[in-house]
């Protein structure tokens, strides 16, 4: 099948990008410095699964705290700017008991269990003239073609580049390469596979772009490709009505084809999303709607977030042929005095699930999430967050969830 090509990004570019930022008069090495800002954030993090089907394993359980580093530089003056952002991280094992490790919190050791500590520095070069950035290096993205994991102790990230173009009012371009993947408990990159498709590649593409047709109405569109394993074409909606004073309703309504690149098999998905948020002073409520049509589940980068409105804290609901449907509360207790404090519930059930047994497969799935924030006082920014989950399948793992983070960002400059 013909498909579309970009230009290979080297590793080697973020090296010259980075020299070409270190060039310059006095005041481009002001602009470099002054417009810099650094932050450090501490995340300690309590894990722990039950499987709840007979056979499995009892549990996975661990302890971990982590430490994020990000600093960002400012552009150098002139009409290319150059700059250099750093992501330095940190984890280390508090706790994991015998036999209870694999929450992806922490790598796994030789022996079955999980090490100790682990680290990692990444680097990204950057360069904007007028409204454009390109980015080269590592990377986090959240985009409608990949999304970067930050479910654990530290995220996951890419290595490649990230070009935004925003010179036409309303319109931005979007166009990226990626060529290896970090995952959230490893410090090795490595190739790219699909979710539940399999292959892998070295390759990962995407271009598009984001229109506001109205204020309240912006329209997306995304080509990608996982080299020799899929392409996909994105097209999404948002809009936002206003019902008047604290009140508005939301429309999220997503679709997407894809299709086999290559020779590495034949694929064949559509996936169709839509979510409707009416929101009233702090509380909403959201209904949403998923469906899978086609040959084959939908594919995404594996161990990367999917772009999906029934994507939640454990399941994707994206099986073959799968519908489902949710239905969400959320409520921000600032509504009656106090800031910092949100709560959210959800259900999402699923069926129609094509199955190597006989029948219908079915799946549900519950979350809960609480979370305070400190507004004030010395311990101003301090993150508190309760998430539970409960998940029930009769063609997967029955599992219920409990992780529990504390957060805390100093600002260093």
């Amino acid at each position: 099948m013909q498909h579309a090509t970009f230009p290979r990004w080297t590793w080697t570019s973020a090296g010259t990008l980075l020299g070409l930022s270190l060039i310059g008069v006095p005041n481009a090495q002001a602009d470099f410095i002054a417009d810099s800002k650094g932050n450090l954030e501490a995340r300690n993090f309590y894990f722990n699964r039950d499987f709840r089907q007979h056979g499995a394993r009892d549990k996975a359980e661990e302890w971990a705290q982590g430490f994020l580093l990000r600093m960002e530089s400012g552009y150098t003056a002139g009409t290319v700017g150059f700059g250099l952002d750093a992501l330095g991280m940190a984890g280390f094992k508090l706790d994991s008991g015998g036999g209870t490790a694999g929450t992806n919190l922490l790598p796994a050791d030789l022996s079955g269990g999980s090490q100790d500590r682990y680290g990692e520095l990444g680097l990204t070069a950057k360069a904007r003239l007028s409204k454009s950035t390109l980015k080269l290096g590592t990377l986090q993205i959240k985009d409608p073609a990949v999304s970067s994991n930050d479910t654990r102790l530290l995220p996951g990230t890419f290595k490649g580049g990230l070009l935004n173009v925003q010179e036409i009012d309303r319109l931005k371009l979007t166009a990226g390469q990626l060529t290896q993947i970090n995952f959230v408990d490893s410090t090795d990159y490595q190739d790219m596979t699909a979710n539940r498709i399999g292959g892998s590649s070295d390759r990962f593409q995407f271009a598009g772009a984001d229109y506001q047709f109205l204020p309240n109405l912006t329209a997306q569109y995304r080509y990608s490709q996982l080299q020799d394993i899929y392409q996909q074409n994105y097209l999404g909606f948002v809009h936002t009505l206003d019902l008047g004073p604290g009140q508005s309703f939301k429309s999220d309504v997503r679709y997407s084809r894809s299709t086999e690149d290559g020779s590495f098999r034949e694929l064949d998905n559509q996936a169709f999303g839509a979510l409707f948020t009416y929101s009233l002073a702090g509380h909403a409520l959201g209904l949403g709607y998923q469906r899978m049509s086609g040959d084959d589940p939908f594919p995404y980068i594996g161990r990367s977030d999917p772009y999906l409105v029934n994507f939640v804290q454990i399941g994707d609901f994206a099986n073959i042929d799968e519908r489902s449907w949710q239905a969400r509360y959320d409520y921000n207790f600032a509504a009656i005095g106090v800031p910092g404090l949100t709560f959210m519930t959800r259900y999402i059930t699923g069926d129609n699930v094509q199955r190597s047994a006989p029948g219908e497969g079915k799946e549900w799935e519950r979350n809960t999430d609480i979370a305070y924030v400190v507004q004030d006082g010395r311990l101003k920014g301090l993150g508190l967050k309760w998430r539970n989950a409960t998940v029930r399948s009769n063609f997967g793992n029955n599992l219920d969830e409990n992780r529990l983070i504390v957060s805390y960002t100093v600002a260093l400059w």
